[in-house]
């Protein structure tokens, strides 16, 4: 018996791309800064607490995300790489050290260079594990929440001191 062909990554993938104006530096604080992720990190009128960032190959975050209708989400997961003002790569696949997930949704990629302007390239790559997982995320308003979501993230990078 043939194993099933796998679905290829590109077809399990969202991303979204644009450039934020403000330097990069910044935009990687506020991935980084557990206070200043939770000041952007959900289109409003959602909200996270309780942040927690352990920002290296292998550290874990977590956080607890509030809807407007009183919905409480945990979310935990685990940095896989981290390459200082470029690039963090973290799933959901792992809860903490390589603790597996018994649900996993995503992997997710960010990625951030300089352009010419001294702005910020930003590219947000979203792998999912299956058809089902990237259709759900699109239905959640993938677009239009991170897309809302990297407007807040822009707004605070430029509101910071350097």
């Amino acid at each position: 018996m043939t194993p099933p062909t796998p679905t290829p990554i590109a077809d399990r993938t969202l991303v979204l791309e644009r450039v934020l104006k403000a330097p990069r530096h910044l935009v990687w604080r506020c991935w980084t800064d557990p206070r200043l992720l939770a000041e952007w990190f959900c289109p409003k009128p959602w909200y996270i607490d309780n942040v927690e960032l352990d920002v290296r190959p292998g550290g874990g975050n977590a956080f607890v995300m509030h809807g407007p209708d009183g919905e409480t989400i945990p979310n935990r997961g685990v940095y896989l790489e981290v390459i200082e003002n470029e690039k963090l790569v973290l799933t959901d696949a792992y809860v903490k050290a390589w603790e597996p997930s018994e649900n996993p949704f995503m992997t997710a990629i960010v990625t951030l260079e300089e352009t010419p302007e001294g702005y910020t390239k930003y590219v947000a790559t979203a792998l999912h594990w299956s058809l089902d997982t990237k259709k759900q995320h699109e239905q959640m308003g993938f677009h239009e929440g991170w897309g809302i979501c990297a407007d807040q993230l822009e707004a605070l990078a430029q509101s910071l001191n350097n």
